[in-house]
């Protein structure tokens, strides 16, 4: 069973950076998708970046638009740790990120996860 725990949330001004990271145990992931979703207060759970497997140790990447240009998402496979870099954060990004793992080479939907991570808070003020 995988476990992913997440670290690197906090608060930041607008216009700065934050990298977020997850590591797993109990599994090797460098054969499956990875990626962050984030859910902010009311809202439902969205995806933000996903990096699926495509063979070898090639990996491709999909953003959402409201992040596309500003955030990115990449792997250390030799730690088993996958980060989310976050550039010109803004106030609307303010979410709790979630870490998952998929159970095949993709994950861009909420049905792609068989892991989620516990969650960290990122908080871009104005």
């Amino acid at each position: 069973q995988v476990h992913l725990v997440e670290c690197g949330g906090g608060l930041v001004q607008a216009g700065c950076s934050l990298r977020l990271s997850c590591t797993a145990s109990g599994r090797t992931l460098n054969r499956v998708g990875m990626g962050w979703f984030r859910q902010a207060p009311g809202k439902e759970r969205e995806f933000v970046a996903g990096s699926k497997w495509i063979g070898s140790n090639v990996y491709s990447t999909k953003y959402a638009d409201s992040v596309k240009g500003r955030f990115a998402i990449s792997r250390n496979n030799a730690e088993n740790t996958v980060f989310l870099d976050m550039n010109s954060l803004q106030p609307e990004d303010t979410a709790v990120y979630y870490c998952a793992a998929s159970s095949s080479r993709q994950l861009e939907k909420s049905y792609d996860v068989a892991a989620w991570g516990q969650g960290t808070q990122v908080t871009g003020s104005s």
